[in-house]
């Protein structure tokens, strides 16, 4: 019996010991999101904007990361980008060669992203965005902003999980591209405009073809989502959970 006690003491003691151990162990620090956005130019791009900071902010506790935002731009540099897991891009992009340049580095060196609706435009200064977006340029959208049906490719894929294989998306304007980002091998469509949407708009018109609305380029770690111009975007859960998943996947370690 004395052994036997002598056991457990032993093993309680052993406990206390790895509990004060790893009660003095610091606790991770949760990774840093920091998003990025333009308060003056188009009032449906910054009430996007506005909602959006506002459920990353609700959801950061939950979904275990920091979140903040800002209208400084020049805060897209190499010394601040060093502590960031991801960024985001709400309804802006970078307009500075030094901005430009620190965030290519950012993004070669394994850092995320996550860009909304007008981020994804890119322009012919900056030919490594083009890449970057799986070598398509915006070339046309519709006017005015309407709803419309999309179409799930991979259901699959853990941004899109829980998502309707098809469903009608709320009021947006929406892009299309040249040539459609499927053709890179390296880019994996999430989202497609469906054909049944065709002729999209009144004033300027979506007529047909491939027009895929979400995607990513596997070379980097990186998701566009198209949707972001106006107020409605969070008005249904659909798009909302795909934007947490979209975040999720970014912040989760490389296999």
């Amino acid at each position: 019996m004395q052994k036997i006690l002598t056991s457990i003491a032993g093993v309680i003691a052993c406990l206390l010991v790895s509990s004060v151990v790893n009660a003095q162990q610091p606790a991770s620090p949760r990774p840093r999101v920091l998003a990025f956005f333009t308060a003056g130019g188009e009032l449906d791009h910054v009430l996007f904007a506005q909602q959006a900071m506002r459920a990353f902010a609700a959801r950061a506790a939950e979904d275990g990361y920091t979140f903040a935002a800002t209208t400084e731009w020049e805060d897209l540099n190499d010394a601040n980008l060093r502590t960031v897991r991801l960024v985001i891009w709400l309804n802006d992009m970078p307009r500075t060669p030094a901005q430009r340049q620190a965030f290519e580095r950012y993004m070669t060196g394994g850092g995320a992203w996550l860009g909304f609706h007008v981020s994804g435009f890119g322009n012919n200064a900056w030919p490594w965005f083009t890449e970057f977006m799986g070598g398509s340029r915006f070339t046309a959208s519709n006017w005015p902003s309407l709803p419309a049906r999309v179409n799930v490719d991979d259901g699959e894929h853990q941004i899109v999980k829980g998502v309707p294989p098809t469903f009608v998306a709320p009021i947006n304007e929406w892009y299309s591209w040249t040539p459609s980002p499927r053709l890179n091998p390296e880019v994996k469509v999430l989202l497609t405009l469906d054909q049944s949407n065709f002729p999209l708009g009144v004033k300027n018109t979506l007529n047909g073809g491939d027009i895929p609305v979400a995607w990513t380029n596997t070379k980097y770690r990186m998701v566009y989502l198209n949707y972001g111009h106006g107020n409605r975007i969070y008005s249904t859960p659909i798009l909302p959970a795909m934007i947490d998943n979209s975040v999720r996947f970014l912040l989760a370690p490389p296999k």
